[in-house]
């Protein structure tokens, strides 16, 4: 990290292997998040845009990947508000009256089993803390820094996030 921060504009070697390094989680937290493979791919392309001009501001008050993933979380939040614009006005377009009553709907999560099938039965601030804690592997500190909150109230909304899984699916795990 200090490599790519002393050598950016005119060496990126460093800074090219510490994003693959990231790739892989980055991209799964981001899909996890999102919901789709396309936006989280846009998502991801991103936040290696702005490390890679941000960087040089990096101080270091924090973990590097503390700071990444911060950015990471503020891009899908941006990008998830921008979907539900976009499917807002598509309902209101269709002059379809239940389409356009029905504003908020969940982010559809491809069928591709594991977390995904549990992540789609909760809000995306919990949803976000849950695949902070298990995909991107944070501390709780480091999610309630991300995440602008403090450190009690993340861990609450773990706990109760776990909870309501537990509640919703305790049927299917006890067959």
């Amino acid at each position: 990290m200090a490599r790519a921060h002393d050598e950016l504009f005119h060496v990126t070697r460093a800074y090219e292997e510490l994003m693959r390094r990231y790739q892989r989680t980055l991209f799964n937290v981001c899909a996890r998040y999102l919901g789709n493979d396309r936006d989280a791919d846009d998502v991801c392309q991103e936040v290696m845009l702005k490390v890679l001009y941000g960087l040089k501001n990096f101080e270091g008050k924090s973990k590097f990947k503390t700071w990444l993933y911060s950015i990471t979380y503020n891009e899908c939040i941006t990008q998830y508000r921008k979907e539900r614009r976009k499917r807002r006005l598509m309902d209101a377009l269709s002059l379809d009256p239940l389409e356009e009553a029905s504003e908020e709907k969940a982010p559809k999560i491809e069928d591709r089993g594991g977390l995904d099938r549990w992540l789609v039965h909760v809000n995306p601030i919990d949803r976000e803390i849950l695949v902070l804690r298990f995909v991107a592997e944070l501390e709780f500190q480091e999610i309630a820094d991300i995440m602008h909150m403090g450190l009690s109230a993340t861990k609450m909304r773990y706990k109760r996030a776990l909870d309501r899984l537990r509640e919703k699916f305790a049927g299917i795990t006890e067959s």
